[in-house]
């Protein structure tokens, strides 16, 4: 294999179609572009949810409620079954999860499900487990351990800095 002898894959290259090139070409007239108008020129381009200038569908409807959904705490599920992979007596907590490809992205914990069997005596250390989990590993003479997870630590944090700004304001003297 040479530089002079290397060539694209078959299929990838293929010529650009030539719009507006007479009517019998199947892409003449109006090259695939519809009527006039504006999205028939030359650099057009419509926001998502544009309407003509039009009040959009999305403004006109009423906003109502309160969505709780950025506050949500957010677990990364693990099956008791997946943690046969560790071995007997291992400590598993979230770092040995994400080493070895059972927890992968961004969230407050994990949590352990008891779908699956376990077979060895394992050391949990997790945010949250179920019922059925955490009897399935007592029984193979494991333990599990609760840590607080980060979204229940920053909102006792932000309480915490809420009472000692609160008792600050107690304790200092009244301006006159």
């Amino acid at each position: 294999m040479r530089l002079h002898n290397l060539k694209p894959r078959p299929g990838s290259k293929h010529r650009r179609k030539r719009l507006g090139q007479g009517e019998s070409s199947g892409r003449g007239k109006t090259a695939g572009r519809g009527g006039k108008g504006q999205t028939a020129r030359s650099g057009s381009s419509i926001r998502i949810g544009f309407e003509g200038g039009q009040m959009p569908l999305i403004r006109r409807i009423p906003k109502r409620g309160f969505n709780n959904a950025e506050f949500t705490t957010s677990y990364i599920a693990v099956n008791v079954g997946d943690l046969n992979q560790f071995e007997d007596g291992a400590r598993v907590d979230e770092t040995a999860l994400r080493s070895v490809g059972l927890a992968n992205g961004r969230s407050d914990g994990i949590k352990i499900l008891g779908t699956g069997d376990l077979t060895k005596k394992l050391t949990l250390v997790v945010s949250a487990i179920s019922a059925s989990a955490k009897t399935k590993i007592e029984a193979k003479g494991g333990t599990v351990e609760l840590t607080v997870s980060k979204a229940a630590k920053n909102s006792a944090d932000n309480a915490a800095k809420k009472a000692a700004s609160k008792a600050a304001k107690k304790a200092a003297p009244a301006k006159p």
